[in-house]
C-alpha cells in the first residue's frame, strides 16, 4: 500500500506525481517532476529513502534539464550529507533532504515533526535546486493552523503562505507554486 499524489505547476509548465510507500523498516518517497525550467524541458525522476521517524537517509535524482543529464546521488552519515560523494559543509545538523523542484519532499517533514494544532517548528533541511551544485541549509517555519493547514515560512526565499495537506499527508495546495490535480490513497 501507498500514498499518491499529482501536482500541476502554478509558476511554470509542468506536473510531478509521487508515490510515498513503506520500505522495509522505513519509508521510500518517489517520483517524476517534469516542467519547464527557464524555457528548456526537465525530466527529473527522484526518489528519498527515509527512517521509521520520517528523516532522510538517502536521495537520489536522475533525468536531464535541457540538454544536460542530472545525475546526483545524496546521502546522510553520522557526519553529515554528502552529494555525490562530496562532503557538504553547513548541513550535518539538517536530518530532512529538501528537493527545490517537487512539493512532494514537504510530506516527510511534516510526518516527521508531528505538529499538533496550534504548535510551530522551525527547521532547517539540506535543500537541492535543479541546477545546485552544493547542499544548503534552508532555515523554514511551520505553524499548524488547523487540521488540513500549515503557515509555512521559508525566509531565505523568501516565502509564506498557508499551505493545505491532503488526508494522506502530501501538500495539496501550495500558493504560486503548486497545486493538486488529485490526491488518492
Amino acid at each position: 500500500m501507498g500514498e499518491t499524489a499529482f501536482w500541476k505547476t502554478l509558476h511554470t509548465t509542468g506536473h510531478d506525481a509521487a508515490l510515498l510507500a513503506e520500505a522495509g523498516k522505513g519509508w521510500r518517497l518517489s517520483g517524476t517532476a517534469v516542467f519547464l525550467h527557464e524555457g528548456a524541458p526537465a525530466c527529473l525522476h527522484y526518489a528519498l529513502d527515509l527512517e521509521p521517524d520520517w528523516s532522510t537517509r538517502r536521495g537520489r535524482i536522475d533525468g536531464f534539464v535541457g540538454t544536460k543529464p542530472v545525475s546526483r546521488r545524496i546521502e546522510r552519515d553520522a557526519e553529515g550529507w554528502t552529494l555525490d560523494g562530496v562532503r557538504q559543509t553547513g548541513v550535518a545538523h539538517c536530518v530532512d533532504l529538501d528537493l527545490g523542484f517537487t512539493p512532494a519532499t514537504n510530506c516527510p517533514q511534516l510526518k516527521r515533526m508531528g505538529l499538533s494544532v496550534g504548535q510551530s517548528a522551525s527547521i532547517d533541511v539540506a535543500w537541492l535546486d535543479v541546477e545546485s551544485d552544493t547542499l544548503i541549509a534552508l532555515p523554514q517555519i511551520y505553524k499548524r493552523t488547523g487540521n488540513d493547514t500549515y503557515d509555512y515560512n521559508s525566509p531565505q526565499g523568501p516565502y509564506l503562505a498557508t499551505l493545505h495537506i491532503a488526508a494522506n499527508g502530501f501538500v495539496s495546495d501550495y500558493p504560486g507554486l503548486w497545486i493538486s490535480c488529485c490526491a488518492a490513497t
